[in-house]
């Protein structure tokens, strides 16, 4: 084993970040006394409302877009759901035809497949082996009965970036709404929805320094979908229940920090993602690069290790946090959906390595997590 569990090397911010101080800061008064409901008239729901809005102004600061386009959720998938779920005709499902990739998020992939299961048509679009969607197959996928086309921005295994803007004037030529799941991009890279050309994003607070369960969705002004969650006339209609401040405002300062920081962790992360890539490959016989070397979130580098299995890596170095490439389902491991599309091998594709970095780490922990893989691999293979 090298080194103790307690002096860990987090490279795995596509599953998770650490909450930024700053969004603890600004979270801590509605824990310790600040209560009122957003939907009362007097002082303290004045105060809450004013919080709230103030949270949803800096969300929509970030992407570039405005307050009222913005409704807060529990999460990516809940933003998701709704997003894909409230264009349907609920009286006539199997008129409406939605258009996705098979390298989606498994929120966007199985409430596909529940609405397949109603009577939805779906279509599923292949991608190249860099996981990269072909904008032509989507146009040519479009129907005069589709309602929905919904392609993720950054894939969260390789990074790998989708061409949205293309996709969205294809989208935008045939009248047809545009979804991308930002979820894994939201503060890793510059996200701007009205660039981008969308008319529905969806984002998560926990990728991007923000805290658990709490998540937003961009909805183009002009564009009505139908609720997910039915109630009171809460987010101006659109998603009923009373306003989490706490987890809103803290997604809101994340929000901020996010934007304030951008180039700088775009800088960083680069920097250190090369370093670690520049090592692995000095260090590793016949290691394999997946997804698009160069239109990839600056964060992610996925590798594998032909023949041998990346949990197996891992367990050896228990100091270096990441993912692996593989997940296991009813107790059997199996090659990942979005490998398993770009047309990975299985020998190729159960050695994977996936390596995110963030904020808290440094070069020098780079190098060294760097060396742990190099060590681990020459030891297994010996």
């Amino acid at each position: 084993m090298a080194g103790k569990e307690s002096e860990y090397i987090y490279l795995d911010h596509n599953a998770t970040t650490p909450v930024a101080p700053e969004a603890a800061d600004v979270m801590r008064p509605f824990l310790e006394g600040t209560f009122g409901n957003p939907s009362s008239a007097y002082f303290l729901g004045r105060e809450a409302k004013e919080t709230v809005e103030g949270a949803r102004v800096e969300v929509a600061s970030l992407l570039g877009c405005t307050p009222e386009e913005i409704v807060f959720t529990s999460g990516g998938t809940e933003s998701n759901n709704m997003a894909i779920k409230g264009l349907v005709d609920w009286k006539n499902p199997s008129a409406c035809h939605m258009i996705t990739t098979s390298v989606e998020h498994p929120a966007i992939l199985n409430p596909a497949i529940f609405l397949m299961e109603l009577g939805v048509q779906v279509t599923v679009l292949a991608v190249d082996g860099l996981g990269r969607i072909d904008p032509g197959a989507v146009e040519k996928a479009i129907r005069p009965e589709t309602r929905l086309i919904s392609v993720m921005l950054a894939n969260n295994e390789t990074g790998t970036l989708q061409p949205i803007e293309a996709i969205s004037r294809i989208a935008r030529d045939h009248g047809v709404v545009f979804h991308t799941d930002a979820a894994q991009a939201v503060g890793k890279t510059g996200v701007k929805a009205r660039e981008l050309g969308v008319d529905l994003l969806s984002i998560a607070g926990h990728k991007l320094y923000g805290p658990k369960g709490i998540g937003a969705l961009y909805i183009r002004k002009g564009v009505e979908i139908a609720p997910l969650i039915h109630g009171a006339a809460q987010e101006g209609g659109r998603r009923a229940g009373t306003e989490n401040m706490i987890l809103g405002t803290g997604l809101g300062a994340a929000c901020r920090v996010a934007g304030e920081r951008l180039e700088r962790d775009m800088r960083n992360n680069r920097e250190m993602r090369d370093r670690l890539q520049d090592l692995l490959f000095q260090g590793i016989d016949d290691l394999v690069l997946n997804g698009d070397p160069e239109r990839r979130l600056p964060n992610t580098l996925n590798v594998s290790v032909p023949g041998l299995e990346g949990a197996k890596i891992l367990e050896g170095i228990p100091n270096v946090l990441a993912s692996t490439g593989a997940a296991c389902h009813d107790r059997a491991v199996r090659l990942s959906h979005v490998l398993s599309a770009m047309g990975v091998s299985d020998r190729i594709g159960m050695g994977t390595l996936r390596f995110s970095t963030g904020r808290e780490n440094t070069m020098d922990q780079v190098e060294t997590a760097a060396q742990y893989v190099i060590e681990q691999v020459a030891s297994m293979r010996r």
